[in-house]
């Protein structure tokens, strides 16, 4: 598991090794950049190391950190901001933007880095939570306007693993960092949809922000709204390993809990999608962030 850490001279990430805390009854901690500041990007598709970017302050630089304390630098440009393994091989794609108002780029690593070609480019938005499909055959992202609006609409776009075939697929807030998530099958997204656009608080201010769960159907672009809130905000959701369950955090009143929906009932029926059912809460309130564990 990777923490990061807000601390005076920076963020840190440590690695805490779960297996060794349930078999002595104790955490086993490791600091893997000590003598720099480091923030999490992304675990290896094969989980053994952890993508950070190091020294934001001084001399920025990617950096791939091994749990077995051994690391790399990767040759990849300084703006970076964001990474995604390939599910499927040690590819990965790696965004980045030069600042505000020269958009951004999503660009395809292999090669351990050495080898990388732009997949998208966009000068008018920021490209957030690229992520791959779980067969590693596409890729999601959310656009965000390139402005100085810290929260607004954007939209969601999914493309080939190649760059080809990019599209949008539905619009999606924007600047709060909600990231779409794929089902495990590869034929669904989960994502959040800001429902008040007009409103210039909201574009502000989170604690104004209205916005429900929402899934799409990848190849026929139809959509299902998952949750109806007229007050309040919905935040990332959470597949089940089997697909059957989306959980995810609400806020209504600055209150957060926990809630979870049957998603394996959003099935196709003839050119329309039924609606999932009941939204259940769960008991223990405040909740905040759930996460699911495969057995």
């Amino acid at each position: 598991m990777a923490i990061e850490l807000n601390c005076p001279n920076g963020q840190t990430v440590l690695f805490l090794d779960a297996s060794s805390s349930l078999s002595a009854g104790s955490a086993s901690v490791t600091q893997p950049i000590t003598d720099a500041d480091s923030h999490f990007l992304a675990w290896t598709s094969d989980g053994k190391a952890a993508f950070l970017k190091m020294d934001s302050l001084g001399s920025p630089r990617i950096a791939r950190a091994h749990v077995d304390g051994t690391q790399d630098q990767l040759e990849i440009t300084e703006y970076t901001y964001d990474i995604s393994a390939n599910p499927t091989n040690e590819d990965f794609t790696f965004t980045f933007s030069r600042g505000l108002g020269f958009g951004s780029e999503l660009n395809l690593a292999q090669n351990n880095g050495r080898n990388t070609k732009q997949l998208y480019a966009d000068q008018y938005n920021y490209i957030s939570f690229a992520r791959w499909s779980p067969d590693g055959s596409q890729i999601a992202f959310i656009k965000t306007p390139d402005t100085q609006t810290p929260f607004t609409v954007g939209e969601l776009w999914v493309t080939e693993a190649n760059g080809s075939n990019a599209r949008k697929l539905a619009d999606a807030d924007a600047g709060h960092g909600y990231a779409a998530n794929w089902s495990p099958d590869g034929t669904k997204i989960a994502f959040v949809v800001r429902e008040n656009p007009e409103d210039k608080n909201a574009n502000q201010s989170s604690d104004a922000l209205i916005s429900n769960i929402h899934i799409v159907d990848v190849e026929s672009g139809e959509l299902i709204q998952v949750t109806h809130l007229e007050n309040g905000r919905t935040e990332t959701p959470f597949w089940s390993p089997d697909g059957n369950t989306l959980a995810f955090n609400v806020v209504v009143n600055g209150r957060m809990n926990v809630q979870v929906v049957n998603a394996g009932r959003v099935v196709a029926q003839g050119a329309t999608y039924r609606d999932p059912g009941e939204i259940l809460f769960l008991e223990t309130e405040p909740a905040c962030c759930p996460a699911w564990m495969r057995k």
